[in-house]
């Protein structure tokens, strides 16, 4: 079958439009970071990071003119303010950019998970190929820094075995066990996740122009490092390690690199993106105080997003995407 004549369905659209929006956002972060930044082997990760989604962005562009839709606006130069003073270290902007990376590769993924026509398959493919490769290279140079933050180590049991006791489940009155190592992953992941919101948080309601934003960003940081205390409480309960927070990599200065409207969209995004890591996490775990930690982290969340949501529409910030034709004002016009 000629893939051409194929029209893209509705979630093929939706991955695109959600592609080029989120992906200029980080695309303006890059941009910035990439002139503070001294570190010639960071840079030269960031350089090729803005290469990447320079080839990404011309293809989206391509697919959605071709099926006749209106190219997102997204986010431009325009919300980058050029020759404004260092607010990240260079070993912060190499964490974010480790960060983002796995949120570029879940992205990938769905978006993939949910296309049919070929030519759209082989470039999530690409796109997928190009994340794994820049998720290879922020580890191995975090490594070589001595700054990658691995997860708790395990010692190996003697033997395989079957959960035997009721108990397994309890994790609020000490009779239950450890934790289990599948439910570390999500913990871990999710830890390091709100750090990074925490930190930007703080970055960024140090320099936003307009007090409604930095009162939301503010708020945004006290939710994170709530989570961030949650979630620690309960791995240093066993005697694990927690992974560091960040907020030394940011400078004191005020003075900011980009627009509110970018710097509102950034935190919601992830908290909107921690959401999906959040459910996971709930969905892995089995002591029931785990359970409850999730279920709260994404009530707060919830509540978060709605202050987001609704500030960005009372600012025009917030960009439609592409919605499904309504049948009935159609046949009022006739």
């Amino acid at each position: 079958m000629d893939e051409h004549k194929l029209k893209l369905t509705s979630s093929e659209i939706g991955t695109l439009w959600g592609e080029y929006v989120n992906g200029t956002m980080t695309d303006v972060v890059n941009r910035y970071m990439v002139s503070i930044i001294e570190d010639a082997p960071i840079k030269a990760i960031f350089e090729d990071a803005i290469t990447t989604f320079e080839k990404q962005k011309r293809q989206i562009v391509t697919f959605m003119e071709n099926e006749g839709f209106p190219i997102p606006i997204g986010f431009t130069e325009s919300d980058l303010f050029k020759g404004k003073p260092r607010l990240f270290t260079d070993i912060f902007c190499l964490n974010y950019l480790h960060i983002m990376t796995l949120h570029g590769l879940l992205g990938h993924s769905t978006s993939l998970a949910v296309s049919v026509r070929k030519d759209l398959r082989d470039f999530y493919d690409s796109c997928d190929n190009d994340a794994k490769k820049m998720y290879h290279q922020t580890i191995e140079l975090l490594l070589e820094k001595g700054n990658f933050q691995r997860d708790p180590l395990f010692y190996p049991a003697q033997n395989p075995e079957y959960i035997s006791s009721q108990d397994f489940t309890d994790g609020f009155f000490g009779k239950g066990r450890k934790l289990a190592a599948t439910e570390i992953i999500s913990i871990s992941l999710n830890l390091k996740k709100s750090i990074m919101a925490k930190t930007l948080s703080i970055a960024f309601s140090q320099v936003a122009q307009t007090k409604e934003v930095r009162k939301f960003l503010t708020d945004s940081e006290k939710t994170a490092d709530q989570q961030i205390k949650a979630f620690s409480k309960i791995i240093q309960a066993d005697n694990l390690p927690v992974p560091k927070s960040w907020e030394t990599e940011v400078t004191t200065s005020t003075d900011s690199p980009f627009s509110d409207k970018l710097m509102l969209y950034h935190i919601g995004f992830l908290f909107q993106a921690a959401q999906n890591y959040h459910g996971g996490g709930l969905a892995s775990s089995m002591r029931t105080d785990l359970v409850t930690a999730y279920e709260g982290t994404i009530l707060k969340n919830l509540m978060i997003t709605k202050k987001w949501f609704d500030l960005m529409v009372q600012n025009k910030w917030l960009e439609q995407p592409p919605l499904a034709p309504n049948r009935k004002e159609i046949a009022q016009e006739k």
